[in-house]
């Protein structure tokens, strides 16, 4: 198994889609690289994210960045939908560096590499949200989600 944190903008959607995916065991709402371990507090400059177990021999991390490229505009900075804000800046983070250097690799092959400010970083910090914020979207499907319905659900196993 394999876990990456992946940050696309709000987190509710990104999870409601994330664990829709092949080979994807596990998922987390949570805040990544942030300055302090609480949930208390003044912002303190986490990326909002999904902490992303997988099951390596399913799915790659190549695979999973494709993925993640159906919901997010990769030029958009600090800003996805309606969401404004550093929190929702789209990133790729983990504590394996091999996954990070795949990240790059999917990134580099891309004719708009240039254009692209999704930020791949070492995990330096990992703070799970509170549970209201838990697959928030299965509770309350009626909340604003930047991710349209046809891209949630275009995983989703019967």
């Amino acid at each position: 198994m394999g876990v990456v944190y992946i940050a696309g903008g709000c987190l509710w959607g990104v999870q409601a889609y994330i664990k829709t995916l092949p080979g994807v065991v596990f998922t987390e709402a949570g805040r990544a690289n942030g300055n302090s371990r609480t949930l208390v507090g003044d912002y303190d400059g986490y990326a909002e994210c999904v902490k992303t177990e997988f099951d390596s021999t399913v799915v790659t991390i190549k695979e999973l960045m494709g993925y993640l490229f159906e919901i997010i505009d990769p030029y958009s900075l600090n800003k996805q939908g309606e969401d404004v804000g550093e929190k929702y800046r789209t990133g790729v983070y983990s504590e394996v560096s091999e996954h990070l250097e795949e990240v790059k690799a999917f990134l580099r092959g891309r004719s708009d590499f240039d254009r692209i400010v999704v930020e791949v970083l070492p995990l330096t910090n990992y703070v799970k949200s509170a549970e209201e914020h838990q697959d928030r979207l299965d509770r309350c499907p009626n909340d604003y989600c930047h991710i349209p319905q046809e891209l949630l659900s275009k995983y989703r196993r019967t």
